[in-house]
């Protein structure tokens, strides 16, 4: 369906907020056809909230009208505006980086750039953007636990993670020069729901777990419902401000083993990184050396301020969403 075929408002709705009421959020969605864009809309739309989500692909399920657009399109600005959207949410990026690092910057940073632009253009008033707790980066002093006034230092050897700390670099400058435009930022833990199936929990998968010696490779994780949560808490009372979301508490990789009834593996980081150099030379896998700080460096994210300041309570803790992740694995292997 394009721009010029969805509904627009009626002209009773523009009557009433032309006279003053405060109008309803108009809501468009970024990666709407996504996990958790699909989790929102489902959520929004149950909450008689009008959104609109925009993606690459258009579900033939889709809980609201999806339209096929690339966040990268200069046009949307044009599509803000003919729908009077008043909030954006954002949550359209390459989550599994490829080969390709040069496209994966352009959706990510790039595409970023244009959707705050074209929010600036348009008149909407706020912007929610999902972030990542990656963007701390992962490195050995690392806080045992880390609050949103610690430094992003994401480096580049982590694609994902380095162009989520560029991008909240782009926000800030945005933030400085224009505040007329809201931001809400979240900072996003390890997502977990009873469908999830990703590349964190495809290693929860396998029959045996690998820890790196001496590390506890501790994970925190969030619930998805809790991350639609807080997205909904936030945009609705148009609120700004940077957020850690997560689950109370953390999990080792030993505890999490214990959760799977499966063995750990304690190999030395030397010999792993040795091992996944020779991976990458013969070409037998997509990782490499950079993978072993991946794996005992992870930031643990403190969720103090979402709690206290933006005031939302997970609903499930870093473990029951991890046992929540674990039931809906086995169930599915049931079938």
């Amino acid at each position: 369906m394009s721009a010029s075929e969805t509904p627009v408002p009626t002209d009773e709705t523009v009557a009433r907020e032309d006279a003053g009421a405060t109008p309803a959020p108009r809501i468009l969605v970024t990666g709407a056809a996504g996990y958790l864009g699909r989790l929102l809309t489902s959520r929004l739309v149950a909450d008689g909230v009008h959104c609109l989500g925009t993606d690459l692909r258009v579900p033939p399920d889709a809980s609201c009208d999806v339209e096929r657009f690339d966040v990268r399109d200069p046009d949307l600005a044009l599509l803000l505006r003919h729908h009077r959207i008043t909030h954006v949410v954002h949550l359209a990026a390459v989550l599994e980086g490829g080969r390709d690092r040069a496209r994966d910057f352009d959706i990510d940073v790039n595409g970023t750039r244009n959707v705050v632009v074209s929010c600036l253009a348009a008149g909407v008033k706020h912007l929610t953007v999902a972030s990542s707790g990656a963007a701390y980066g992962y490195l050995a002093d690392n806080p045992r636990w880390i609050d949103e006034d610690d430094p992003l230092r994401a480096g580049a050897a982590f694609g994902y993670a380095y162009h989520k700390r560029l991008v909240e670099e782009l926000l800030a400058e945005f933030r400085g020069a224009h505040p007329e435009l809201g931001q809400l930022v979240l900072r996003i833990g390890t997502v977990v729901g009873a469908d999830t199936d990703n590349l964190i929990t495809a290693l929860f998968r396998r029959r045996w777990l690998l820890a790196i010696r001496g590390s506890d490779s501790p994970f925190v994780f969030a619930w998805d419902q809790d991350v639609v949560g807080a997205i909904v808490l936030g945009v609705m009372g148009s609120r700004t401000g940077i957020f850690n979301v997560a689950g109370n508490g953390r999990l080792t990789i030993r505890q999490i083993a214990r959760r799977l009834g499966r063995p750990v593996v304690p190999i030395p980081a030397g010999l792993l990184a040795a091992g996944l150099q020779l991976a990458r030379w013969l070409r037998l896998g997509r990782y490499g050396p950079e993978q072993v700080d991946f794996l005992r460096y992870r930031p643990v994210l403190s969720n103090r301020r979402l709690q206290e300041e933006l005031g939302y309570r997970p609903a499930k803790t870093s473990a029951e969403a991890f046992d929540t992740w674990v039931e809906g694995a086995r169930a599915r292997e049931a079938r």
